[in-house]
């Protein structure tokens, strides 16, 4: 039988500190282009609008405030693009702002070595529009450690939006 190595995930897991984001940041080992300082939250970093679709309307949304109909599905595209090393994955939470306006947020995780600007799937579960601002944070991105790091990144396992621009709804052809 073979015998893993036994972790003590609370010595070995944690969620990154703003020290933390910074310092990543300043070496290298995280990458977040179009970092604004407001988005850096104790634990995480807000996620900033680039551009929303509207499930049903063609046009793709790219600045002022957009009206998010009753009862629809949309998509938004973050203006910052993140760059996740091997050893760090991250969570996606909907901000509160949002969801007390009545959005649903369909976020999974980031995956270690994921790097590209992110789609995140939202619904207005409203019978009234929701208005959106164009560059407005949407989401917090919380890192966590991982106990060690992959064997195969996101990139090796399917890669299918590595490296996507703005708002992705299907995989990259391979």
């Amino acid at each position: 039988m073979k015998h893993y190595k036994q972790y003590d995930v609370c010595n070995t897991m944690a969620i990154l500190s703003d020290k933390d984001i910074l310092e990543g940041m300043r070496t290298g080992y995280i990458g977040i282009t179009n970092y604004h300082e407001r988005g850096l939250t104790p634990n995480g970093y807000d996620l900033r609008i680039s551009e929303i679709s509207i499930r049903g309307d063609p046009e793709l949304k790219k600045e002022g405030v957009v009206k998010i109909p009753p009862r629809t599905m949309f998509y938004v595209s973050t203006i910052e693009r993140v760059r996740m090393p091997k050893d760090v994955c991250a969570q996606l939470w909907m901000r509160t702002t949002w969801i007390r306006k009545g959005c649903i947020g369909a976020f999974g995780k980031i995956d270690a070595g994921f790097e590209g600007t992110l789609t995140l799937g939202a619904y207005n579960a409203t019978d009234d529009f929701v208005e959106i601002p164009i560059g407005e944070r949407f989401c917090q991105m919380i890192f966590e450690t991982l106990t060690t790091a992959s064997d195969k990144d996101y990139a090796q396992r399917s890669g299918n939006y590595q490296g996507q621009t703005g708002v992705t709804l299907e995989p990259k052809k391979k």
